[in-house]
């Protein structure tokens, strides 16, 4: 498989793993498991382990955990602009930017859905270059959500690791914004974000 085709594999798979488990997403396992088999190990081997967990875990505590860890856990927030800009101004205009990208590869994205949603961009990498790129311009995010996922003990932390094990190695620069988030936090500033709504796709609420 060449390297475009098994990117486009491994984003979609990475895409349906962090998703919300509903039985949709759940009947996808087999097919998910079958295709793991033509990526690279470093990259299967983790989306392994998530396809496992799903597979063997009941659906009602799946469900119920995956809206504990994603939407009352801000620092485990799927929502890669946030790590950046928190509840600011910044983004809105970032939101614009997200949006920007499907809109250029003749996409859309999901009604209720927040165009910086980290499986929603994985959805837009595994068939346009710009969700490779947006996926780049925010590693901070992904070293972030990976960090904290593995505070949590979650198992989700694979498929987030799978996803960036696929870009280039991080800069110093990133290293070093990252580091200082994870210190700090995101910024807090409840302007400016009407246009959007900023609704929690898991559960409806705000993030």
């Amino acid at each position: 498989m060449s390297q475009p085709a098994w990117r486009a594999v491994a984003a979609r798979a990475a895409s349906l793993l962090l998703r919300y488990p509903d039985d949709e997403v759940l009947a996808a396992l087999p097919t998910i498991r079958a295709a793991l088999d033509g990526l690279p190990a470093e990259v299967a081997g983790p989306l392994r382990g998530v396809v496992a967990h799903r597979e063997s875990t009941e659906p009602g505590e799946l469900r119920s955990s995956y809206v504990q860890l994603f939407d009352f856990r801000r620092r485990c927030c799927l929502h890669l602009s946030y790590y950046t800009c928190g509840d600011t101004r910044r983004r809105g205009e970032a939101l614009v930017g997200f949006a920007a990208a499907y809109k250029a590869a003749g996409l859309t994205v999901v009604d209720g859905e927040l165009p910086d949603f980290l499986p929603a961009v994985l959805d837009l990498a595994a068939v346009d270059d710009g969700g490779w790129r947006l996926l780049r311009d925010n590693r901070v995010g992904l070293d972030l959500l990976v960090e904290a996922l593995g505070r949590e003990g979650s198992v989700y932390r694979h498929a987030v690791a799978a996803a960036r094990q696929m870009l280039p190695p991080a800069k110093p620069a990133d290293l070093a914004a990252a580091a200082r988030l994870a210190r700090t936090g995101p910024p807090v500033e409840q302007v400016g974000l009407e246009p959007f709504g900023l609704v929690d796709t898991t559960t409806g609420g705000r993030r």
